[in-house]
């Protein structure tokens, strides 16, 4: 045993566990990282594109996709400290675009065949996902608000930063459409990050990516951190892929040079645009883990950690929301997180947090572990169900412990 009060052998035997995902064909390479009491094991496997000989290094960089709601969380927490941002006021005050909003009467109407709001949508309904708009889980265009939401580029695929126009002709065309559901109603994935974005820009005066880069991405030191990929560092961002659900082939989405995350994007999406690597994560997860403070450095409230990595759903919300059937039977949604509710596997720890982004990365912070687990990839999942090399990491980390 190890002064984390990890195994040695066994996180060999994690590494051969993973190793064999990427010996598979499953991914070109990954690093993973398990951190616990401050002992930090850091194992990078593969190379960093398919037939490339470059190899995965502490350092690569990936696009973090949807870790980056936890960081956005965060930094709207930062405003709500200093009382620029108040959880249960209307959104209107900032956001008028938003304002006076109608709701479709079926979620497969025509956009005219709606209701009134019979609320507004609050700054709490943005951290919780429940705005009563989102990504709808149906195939592309099933719906007609699914549709409009792809003929505005308002986000309903993988992360695209060259896609979506600057924020505020991106809030401005969201506002052109209804609620798909009552605000309060129910819990729906994603578009609520990225409209904390843009209200985070109008909260702070200033854009969005300056504010979270001094508040949240300068005290905690995570300088490969962002939305975009400097000249200089695009030799260590990993060529990510997407993955065929029915033969596992990797087929190209994003190369380094000359790709979307080559050059700053018109809208900084704070639901999936960023990217890091493994030790910047860690800064961040390991803040949250301390309750607010990274070293010298405090960027939250111990409260306001609490209010992030409470449960916020209602067991009715649960009843009609969900990435997969049965999701929230055992976890819960904070504010821009997920929270594990109920013991049914190895590393599902009740009071264990994080989030997982759908190009090939997840992170979870355990306090009654005091761990810190982040897996990187580029290989997309196929379903919001997390692949097999993400349940092995998980189980391979906490089989780990030995105390």
């Amino acid at each position: 045993m190890i002064a984390g009060g990890l195994s040695e052998a066994r996180l060999g035997r994690m590494h051969d566990v993973v190793a064999g995902h990427v010996e598979g064909g499953h991914a070109p390479g990954l690093v993973t990282l398990v951190s616990r009491r401050g002992e930090v094991h850091v194992d990078a496997i593969g190379t960093t594109a398919v037939g490339g000989n470059e190899p995965m290094r502490r350092d690569t960089i990936f696009r973090i996709s949807s870790m980056t709601k936890p960081v956005t969380a965060a930094a709207a927490m930062i405003l709500v400290e200093e009382c620029k941002l108040r959880l249960d006021e209307p959104v209107d005050r900032l956001l008028p675009e938003l304002a006076d909003r109608k709701v479709l009467k079926r979620l497969d109407g025509p956009l005219h065949d709606t209701v009134p709001a019979i609320r507004p949508i609050t700054v709490r309904d943005l951290f919780a996902f429940t705005m009563g708009f989102g990504i709808v889980m149906a195939p592309p265009d099933t719906y007609p608000i699914q549709k409009a939401m792809s003929d505005l580029s308002l986000g309903q695929g993988p992360p695209s930063p060259s896609a979506p126009p600057a924020p505020d002709e991106w809030i401005r065309r969201l506002g052109t459409l209804p609620l798909m559901h009552q605000p309060g109603e129910r819990w729906m994935y994603n578009t609520g990050s990225d409209v904390l974005g843009v209200l985070i820009a109008r909260a702070a005066g200033r854009p969005f990516e300056a504010f979270v880069r001094e508040r949240v991405f300068g005290p905690l030191g995570m300088r490969d951190t962002g939305f975009s990929v400097p000249a200089e560092k695009l030799h260590r961002l990993a060529t990510a892929y997407l993955t065929d659900p029915e033969t596992g082939a990797l087929a190209l989405y994003d190369e380094a040079e000359g790709g979307q995350w080559s050059s700053p994007p018109a809208f900084p999406s704070g639901a999936g645009g960023l990217v890091s690597i493994v030790d910047d994560y860690l800064a961040f997860g390991q803040m949250m883990l301390d309750q607010g403070r990274r070293g010298g450095q405090r960027v939250l409230s111990r409260p306001a950690v609490e209010l992030m990595t409470t449960d916020h759903l209602t067991p009715e919300q649960k009843a009609v929301s969900g990435l997969v059937p049965g999701y929230f039977d055992g976890h819960g949604w904070g504010f821009g997180l997920s929270i594990v509710t109920r013991r049914d596997d190895i590393a599902a720890v009740p009071g264990r947090y994080g989030w997982d982004g759908g190009l090939g990365t997840s992170w979870y912070s355990d306090p009654k572990e005091d761990m810190v687990t982040i897996l990187m990839t580029q290989a997309a999942w196929t379903s919001p169900s997390p692949p097999h090399v993400c349940l092995d990491f998980w189980a391979s980390a906490y089989q780990a412990i030995d105390d």
